[in-house]
């Protein structure tokens, strides 16, 4: 997250993930499913604007008419726990901007309430560390706690205990967003948990080398065999995808964003343009972006 101050306001830049690894390794007893997961962050940012209102009182205005901005809204829910959790009276007006795609496995939703924490924390000067500001993610979203430990991080749990790791290169991607979202519980029930599942060693050390190639080669997403049975098109645009030959390409969390992991910037370009020349290009979104550091 990027914070800084324009005059009476905080502003916070809220960066999209994408999963290099995903693997599901049973259901909890808390209806949560067990996942281990390696996760980077990439320059496609939401924007969030925090001003001072009335005491107690929190507003959020998008210009989205299909997000919703009232108390079910995950960055509503941020300012509200924030609330509750610190006793601070202080109220704010909020503005979204969205550029992440919703229902697209990038984390919009929890990038933006993790990016509500920070930038309240800073706005209300409540003096919260960053663990601290984690921990109330948890609350919130699986997602949310990545966010305070960025740009890649090992993720297990529900997602929400995460471990920081090293990243040696600048990653090159190109998203593919389909107009169509997936529902994340629907995709999780119809995974096929594995016998023995996959590790994800070799792509952790991967990412600390800098080995694009090996990257590319180890991407793994256990939930896309499902989101592929929910919706066809998720292996039409993987194939898609991998016929414009780059390192690799995966579908991120569950769904329905694709991405392909390129070895430089330029390839990266190609491909985007490519597939914006795309015959379907009117079905999906493309995104060429970098990851952060």
């Amino acid at each position: 997250m990027l914070l800084s101050r324009y005059l009476d306001s905080v502003v916070v830049r809220a960066p999209a993930k994408v999963n290099l690894y995903l693997e599901v390794l049973g259901k909890r007893p808390d209806g949560y499913h067990e996942i281990n997961t390696l996760m980077v962050t990439v320059g496609l940012f939401d924007t969030l604007v925090f001003a001072e209102d009335a005491p107690g009182e929190i507003g959020l205005t998008c210009y989205d008419p299909s997000l919703s901005a009232g108390p079910d809204n995950l960055v509503v829910k941020a300012a509200r726990l924030l609330q509750e959790r610190t006793g601070c009276k202080r109220g704010c007006r909020i503005r979204l901007v969205k550029r992440i795609p919703m229902q697209a496995g990038l984390a919009g939703g929890s990038t933006d309430a993790a990016a509500t924490l920070a930038g309240l924390n800073r706005l209300w000067r409540l003096g919260l560390k960053n663990a601290e500001l984690a921990e109330l993610g948890g609350a919130i979203g699986s997602d949310v706690p990545f966010f305070f430990h960025t740009p890649a991080a090992w993720c297990v749990g529900r997602g929400e205990v995460v471990t920081p790791v090293p990243v040696r290169a600048r990653l090159d991607l190109v998203l593919l967003c389909p107009a169509f979202g997936m529902p994340t519980a629907a995709v999780y029930k119809n995974v096929t948990l594995p016998e023995r599942p996959e590790s994800g060693d070799a792509i952790r050390r991967a990412l600390a080398e800098g080995k694009v190639e090996e990257i590319g080669r180890l991407l793994f997403n256990r939930l896309q065999p499902a989101a592929e049975k929910l919706d066809g098109r998720i292996a039409e645009y993987q194939e898609c995808l991998a016929s414009l030959g780059p390192a690799g390409q995966r579908m991120s969390g569950s769904g329905s964003s694709l991405y392909a992991l390129c070895r430089s910037a330029a390839e990266a370009e190609r491909i985007a343009e490519a597939l914006r020349k795309d015959a379907r290009r009117d079905q999906f979104r493309v995104f060429q972006v970098r990851g952060c550091v």
